[in-house]
């Protein structure tokens, strides 16, 4: 996230704008002289808000105050972003019992963790001619995750290989 530049104090082009003290109170339309002189007796900067408006409305504040909040206000949105990391687990069509238990258990631990998993079961060979084994132990593998994980991408044939996308509930 960026934080949007404003122009400040004698930056501001305008001859005339609407100004907002630094209590949130609007003055009015003044000369951007007079907005100056005001922003200056008390210590503070001119700040233009809405440039685009007519006339442009500038408020008295303390800019690097402004700065400092929104820097702080950016870093803590992107604190509390969750980042989704993808997993994947790897099968093949004629994968024995104990494997696929422990395929299967490495699938729940990470979908416990909250990833999303990527299951991929590829084929070779002569294998291609029973796909429907290898799609079967996929249909079988959304049963066994069926309580922590929803299917999001359902089995998806590409040349020689099954896709399938879980994340977790």
């Amino acid at each position: 996230m960026q934080i949007k530049k404003n122009r400040i104090n004698e930056f501001i082009t305008a001859r005339e704008v609407r100004l907002v003290d630094q209590d949130g109170k609007m003055v009015g339309i003044v000369s951007i002289e007079q907005a100056l002189r005001s922003a200056r007796n008390v210590g503070l900067d001119l700040v233009e808000i809405a440039p685009d408006s007519t006339p442009p409305v500038c408020k008295i504040l303390d800019y690097s105050k402004q700065k400092y909040d929104a820097k702080k206000k950016a870093s803590e949105a992107k604190k509390k972003q969750k980042t989704l990391t993808i997993k994947e687990v790897k099968l093949g069509p004629n994968i024995g019992d104990h494997d696929y238990e422990t395929k299967l258990r490495q699938t729940r631990d990470f979908l416990a963790h909250g990833h999303k998993i990527k299951v991929t079961m590829k084929f070779r060979g002569r294998e291609l001619i029973n796909t429907e084994v290898g799609l079967e132990k996929l249909e079988r593998l959304i049963r066994d995750t069926d309580d922590i994980a929803k299917v999001e991408l359902a089995p998806k044939r590409e040349g020689n290989q099954y896709f399938l996308a879980l994340v977790a509930k």
